[in-house]
């Protein structure tokens, strides 16, 4: 099986990791889509085989046509705008081949959900920019049934190296529990874990919500790393109070609530995310 990663940034890395370790590593050949000469030494290295190319020149993506069986399609959308033509143009230069593309998505598809509990079935209903043009690119995707998608919806990403720990110690402000958004995470292994798993597990043009079992409010998420890590928990204002405080980006997501379930992929990917409390605590143990 040849698989071709477009996006190899930190979730991509721990995948090629992984798949180092898997006894399928003899069955497998990757390659990586980067824009940077200085980027193939490290993929040579984890055991693929990069490829120039820059998602804003169509030009440059001539060698991903016939390329590979599968595509992992990681790369963010441009920073404006409403579409997403990185994605365009990498649908257009994945002729022949491709048979299977696994797409990480977002959450905040689906919008303000006012902290009601949602599944798969709940329809999109973006709000932001940054959430429109992810929905663009799902309904892109869903246009090519010659090359079927699974599609990801990942909330916020953590691991031992993306944790708001800055943040808390500048103690810049959440809001009060009472008037808080609900936040959903995934851990960075168990999403690269996931993701090989929909290659062999997803069902054609099937959604999956790629949570964790928490159900948090975003306070209470900065409250737990600040205990795990022995720091300070971060003030609680307002929400009158806070807006005032924070850029209007941040403020739109921090007014996004939604509860997140992981039903389908437990029963139909086969897998239980691990639970935050205690990967907090063996990080900050260092054994984890």
């Amino acid at each position: 099986m040849r698989i071709l990663i477009i996006g190899y940034g930190d979730v991509a890395q721990r995948f090629t990791a992984m798949l180092q370790k898997s006894p399928a590593r003899a069955a497998v050949r990757w390659f990586a889509l980067v824009r940077k000469p200085e980027s193939l030494t490290a993929i040579q290295n984890a055991g693929g085989q990069g490829l120039l190319g820059d998602l804003d020149d169509f030009r440059s993506l001539h060698r991903l046509a016939g390329l590979a069986d599968v595509v992992l399609y990681l790369a963010p959308p441009p920073a404006q705008g409403t579409t997403d033509p990185r994605l365009t143009r990498s649908l257009a230069a994945l002729r022949g081949r491709t048979r299977r593309i696994v797409y990480v998505s977002t959450t905040g598809v689906y919008g303000n959900c006012h902290g009601e509990a949602i599944d798969e079935t709940r329809s999109v209903n973006p709000e932001s920019a940054r959430a429109k043009r992810r929905v663009y690119a799902e309904n892109a995707l869903r246009a090519k049934p010659s090359q079927w998608s699974v599609r990801l919806r990942v909330p916020g990403i953590y691991a031992r190296d993306r944790l708001p720990l800055e943040r808390i110690q500048r103690g810049t402000p959440s809001l009060i529990f009472e008037e808080d958004s609900y936040s959903n995470h995934i851990h960075a292994d168990d999403l690269a874990r996931i993701i090989w798993l929909t290659i062999f597990r997803g069902k054609a043009q099937r959604v999956y919500n790629t949570v964790d079992n928490a159900n948090l409010k975003m306070g209470e998420w900065f409250d737990l790393v600040a205990h795990a890590y022995k720091l300070q928990p971060v003030p609680k204002l307002p929400a009158a109070a806070l807006q005032n405080l924070v850029s209007p980006e941040l403020w739109s997501f921090m007014r996004e609530s939604r509860r997140i379930t992981n039903e389908r992929l437990k029963k139909e990917l086969w897998f239980t995310p691990r639970n935050v409390e205690k990967a907090l605590g063996a990080m900050e143990r260092n054994d984890f």
